[in-house]
């Protein structure tokens, strides 16, 4: 991963070659094919690791605060090397890699954002974690200065507590009914 990393930062996401990969990881290039057969499949891969990263590190926050914790991560997107230089170079794959879809980044960030909510006591409905996920999307095209992540992640506190309680699931029995 961090050779592919330090490939994006160096030469940008569409000059890098396989080759700048392997050599800035310091693995044969052949190496670098028996695990990946494109370069977008390393980038999918760099993706999903980042994404694991950053919950790994903004997670360490949470006993400050789930604000707080959502600041962090908005910090380190905005301000991720390899974010800022594709910001750069090609602003349409940015514009992609920012829309929230269905791809295994985007289920990996969802299931830590609706880690952290349920481990705050937050509702983790899929409203909630979209709400938090756009946000944190946001951060890879604008990020934010240090007062308005801290605002926009008190914003959000505030949105999803406002939300109301999930009702708890009908047991099995419950709901099978019986013949009397």
């Amino acid at each position: 991963m961090r050779g592919a990393l330090a490939a994006v930062e160096k030469y940008g996401s569409r000059k890098a070659t396989m080759g700048d990969i392997a050599m800035l990881a310091g693995i044969a290039k052949a190496t670098l094919y028996n695990h990946f057969r494109t370069r977008d499949d390393v980038y999918l891969a760099v993706v999903v690791d980042q994404v694991g990263s950053i919950a790994t590190t903004a997670r360490a926050k949470l006993p400050d605060g789930l604000d707080v914790t959502i600041a962090e991560a908005a910090r380190l997107i905005g301000e991720h090397a390899a974010v800022r230089r594709i910001a750069v170079d090609d602003p349409t794959a940015l514009a992609a890699l920012a829309t929230p879809g269905d791809g295994p980044a985007w289920t990996a960030a969802r299931a830590a954002i609706a880690s952290a909510l349920s481990d705050c006591g937050y509702v983790d409905s899929p409203a909630a974690v979209d709400l938090v996920l756009r946000y944190l999307a946001s951060q890879l095209l604008a990020p934010s200065n240090v007062e308005d992540r801290t605002s926009a992640a008190a914003l959000l506190m505030n949105a999803i507590a406002a939300q109301p309680p999930r009702l708890p699931e009908p047991d099995q029995a419950d709901s099978a009914g019986t013949n009397n």
